[in-house]
């Protein structure tokens, strides 16, 4: 399943189907020799396989229905696994770790995002949908962290997915369940251990955010994800995990914390080689900062959206920009950017120029 190409990020182990791999974004079906179909019975045993003796997966998998947990394969390749019970069987999809640690170059991102490296404290969270790239990203900013600077970086996955060896700087990666029973506690056992760097697989409830919050208020940096699809949805999904009461608060340590919210997308490329990450940034600044507090209407009566569209000169841009952009250098297809747009009426307005046939 590995070999049938290089571009495979997932493998997918249905009751029914055959086994499938996804290939920029598409289920391809692999079947092997006397395997065409798998039963019940073979999922079954694929999932024992892969969770093994970990106890704890094994009875998350019986008390909650599904388990995450890493598997790896000697020399070939690595994987992040969730086994899940669905219409009385299992099922399994293994997400591909790529082998070697991805740079800011080989992910095509822009290069600006290098100077995050030189940041010294505050909060910068990689946001988007499952599947986005934001481990990747995370893992190619950590890696240039650990090449450039003489710190001491603690990660808490769940699980560990890029290995980083010790360069300039000595890094402690732990794995949830297996090094520590929770995100909240491994961060809060994190403020001491002495960390200029920290890492947070991601901000799953209140109390995660208000710890990173703390640590990035401390002098710390502070890396973490969110599933949500913009900076405006980030901040609306912090503030909204407070009581009523504690939101204005929270909203200005936010804005004084927070230094990068960077929110990705996967297009699929017009030239049907892969898929091309689209990126939406917000910066700190003044105005953001600003606009942050007030709750994204400043008094100016403008939004985070405005500053993104009005922020080129300091590294900011907008999702909705960057596909114009790619669609008139002829990287994606219109159809495909209006899928994917923020907001789908504007986005036509500023390509009406193009020739209709481009939607086709």
């Amino acid at each position: 399943m590995l070999n049938y190409h290089k571009g495979v990020s997932d493998l997918i182990f249905s009751p029914g189907r055959p086994p499938q791999v996804e290939l920029h974004g598409t289920l391809i079906p692999v079947p092997s020799t006397g395997l065409s179909t798998l039963a019940p019975a073979d999922t079954a045993r694929i999932a024992a396989d892969l969770v093994g003796t970990n106890k704890q997966a094994v009875e998350s998998l019986k008390t909650q229905g599904s388990c995450d947990t890493s598997y790896s394969l000697p020399k070939a390749a690595r994987f992040r696994v969730n086994v899940f019970k669905q219409r009385g069987t299992y099922a399994i999809v293994m997400r591909v770790i790529p082998k070697h640690i991805p740079t800011i170059e080989s992910l095509a991102l822009p290069p600006h995002l290098g100077e995050i490296s030189h940041l010294k404290d505050g909060l910068v969270l990689v946001t988007g949908p499952t599947g986005s790239g934001k481990s990747s990203t995370l893992a190619a900013i950590l890696n240039k962290i650990n090449q450039e600077k003489a710190y001491h970086i603690v990660t808490v996955e769940d699980p560990i997915e890029f290995q980083h060896a010790h360069n300039k700087s000595t890094i402690h990666q732990r794995e949830l369940h297996s090094d520590t029973p929770s995100f909240a506690l491994a961060l809060r056992a994190a403020l001491r251990q002495a960390p200029k760097v920290i890492l947070v697989g991601e901000m799953r409830d209140r109390e995660t955010i208000e710890i990173a919050l703390t640590a990035a208020e401390t002098g710390h940096l502070v890396f973490s994800t969110l599933h949500t699809i913009d900076a405006s949805k980030t901040v609306e999904r912090i503030i909204g995990t407070f009581p009523l009461s504690d939101q204005h608060a929270v909203r200005g340590r936010l804005a004084a914390s927070f230094r990068y919210f960077i929110s990705q997308r996967l297009l699929p490329r017009k030239d049907n080689e892969g898929r091309i990450a689209v990126l939406e940034i917000l910066k700190s600044t003044l105005r953001t900062r600003t606009y942050l507090e007030k709750g994204d209407e400043g008094s100016d009566g403008k939004s985070l959206l405005d500053a993104m569209r009005d922020g080129n000169l300091d590294g900011m841009q907008h999702f909705d920009g960057e596909m114009e952009r790619l669609v008139r250098s002829g990287v994606i297809s219109l159809k495909t950017a209006l899928a994917y747009a923020t907001n789908a009426g504007n986005l036509r307005l500023q390509l009406a120029d193009l020739d209709q046939d481009e939607e086709d």
